[in-house]
């Protein structure tokens, strides 16, 4: 699947290269001097600070579900649907490939930075500016796509507010809008496997990770 997966224009996108990269840090270190060393030690003994960065690339596998309640206005009843997925992320672009995804078939999904694009049998190829709107748009479902790289990052989103940490400094829960979310590690992992996002009005979002 991932294979397929990085045919995708998506994965073009040239990588940074370690040896240019090993170099500008090495650089870096030495220009530094004792007073990075100064403020490593003294942000040591405070309370862990969770930055607002993601990992920038990674492919990782899994299952998604969605759950819409029921609507009394639109005389809908609650739904749900779920899906298996592959994620390829380089930077700011990312490719899904969802299988039974959803209602509506195998389906692709790229996102280039600027514009999203689904394409699956039932609904053929659409586009729109971010991928939420799209996958509403395609499916009726709503989803936080633009934060699950921070949070499978294990990072808040620069967006979120009011995160907040376990006791070796993962973060276990945050909030983006209507959106709150928990996150769930296996052992000592510093990434989480499980991400549940909750809406106030019940619509709710829970992904398993294979990283």
């Amino acid at each position: 699947m991932l294979a397929r997966l990085s045919s995708l224009p998506v994965s073009h996108h040239k990588s940074i290269k370690l040896p240019a990269f090993a170099t500008l840090v090495a650089a870096l270190l030495i220009t530094s001097g004792c007073q990075s060393l100064q403020s490593a030690q003294t942000t040591t003994s405070a309370t862990p600070v969770v930055q607002a960065q993601k990992l920038d690339n990674f492919s990782i596998t899994g299952k998604i579900g969605v759950t819409t309640p029921a609507n009394s206005t639109t005389n809908t009843s609650a739904q749900g649907g779920s899906a298996f997925y592959a994620w390829q992320q380089e930077g700011e672009r990312f490719a899904i490939e969802l299988i039974g995804a959803l209602g509506i078939g195998k389906t692709n999904i790229e996102y280039d930075g600027q514009t999203a694009t689904l394409v699956s049998e039932k609904t053929g190829t659409l586009t729109a500016d971010n991928p939420e709107t799209l996958l509403q748009k395609a499916t009726g479902w709503q989803a936080p796509i633009s934060q699950m790289p921070y949070w499978i990052s294990g990072r808040p989103a620069p967006s979120d507010s009011a995160p907040q940490l376990d006791n070796a400094g993962r973060l276990i829960s945050s909030v983006n809008g209507q959106w709150t979310a928990s996150f769930n590690y296996k052992g000592d992992d510093k990434l989480p496997n499980k991400i549940s996002a909750i809406q106030p009005t019940g619509e709710k979002v829970v992904m398993t990770i294979n990283h």
